[in-house]
């Protein structure tokens, strides 16, 4: 191998990991969010206070963004990744 094919591996190599985690933190930040449940504690008779709802809105709203932010990384990796094998820089 020359020297130029061993950068393209380490390249492909970083690129591939980089790609792996963001997936793992797509789904970490998916995970974590909330699902839509809204009412049922009227329903087990748990009461919510006006903080604790004012409080899930705010984490559900960072989770959301963060989760708009790892997708939008996510699609960028996989074109470059796919760009760059198909005129075999990788």
């Amino acid at each position: 191998m020359t020297g130029k094919e061993d950068t393209m591996n380490v390249l492909g190599f970083i690129l591939g990991g980089v790609l792996a985690v963001v997936s793992i933190a797509i789904i970490v930040v998916i995970i974590l969010q909330e699902g839509n449940q809204q009412g049922l504690g009227v329903v087990t008779g748990a009461a919510d206070s006006y903080f604790s709802k004012n409080k899930a809105r705010s984490i559900d709203a960072f989770l959301s963004r963060w989760t708009k932010v790892f997708a939008a990384v996510f699609v960028i990796f996989v074109i470059a990744l796919n760009v760059l094998t198909f005129f075999k820089v990788l």
